[in-house]
């Protein structure tokens, strides 16, 4: 299946909306060496539109992890369960930042921080090493994590 086009329009538009952070994991692009990309929420694979409701704005390693996936099973319950989604949802109901850790705090935030890996070894110490320094969560971060 081809690559749906996203023009740069629109690329541009998703990733101001998203203050230049991985609606994901909420590290801002200024922190990376990788470039981000623009995830589309519900893949096409699966029904899902280039519009802007259906587009995140995602490093590369959230959006690796992610793939097509939709969701996946809550093993404590078995019961197959969606992934947080950056437009219907806020950040803070599902996940708390315990230094740096994320928790989850439903069953939503428990399939996303296991399937996007939130908290592998390497991403804990890259969070750590921005902290230290001062830059995460930035202020854009923090607006998602507190209503």
């Amino acid at each position: 299946m081809p690559r749906p086009y996203i023009s740069e329009q629109l690329r541009h538009l998703v990733a101001e909306r998203a203050d230049r952070i991985c609606e994901y994991c909420l590290i801002a692009e200024a922190d990376r060496s990788s470039s981000y990309q623009v995830d589309h929420i519900i893949s096409v694979k699966h029904g899902g539109v280039t519009t802007e409701d259906n587009l995140a704005y995602a490093c590369i390693f959230c959006n690796l992890q992610k793939g097509t996936d939709l969701g996946s099973i809550v093993w404590r319950t078995g019961e197959l369960v969606r992934f947080f989604n950056p437009r219907r949802d806020f950040w803070g109901e599902h996940f708390r930042l315990d230094e740096a850790v994320i928790q989850p705090l439903t069953d939503i935030g428990e399939v996303t921080t296991r399937i996007l890996e939130f908290n592998n070894e390497d991403r804990i110490l890259d969070r750590q090493t921005l902290i230290e320094v001062g830059r995460y969560p930035s202020p854009a971060a923090q607006q998602r994590m507190i209503k």
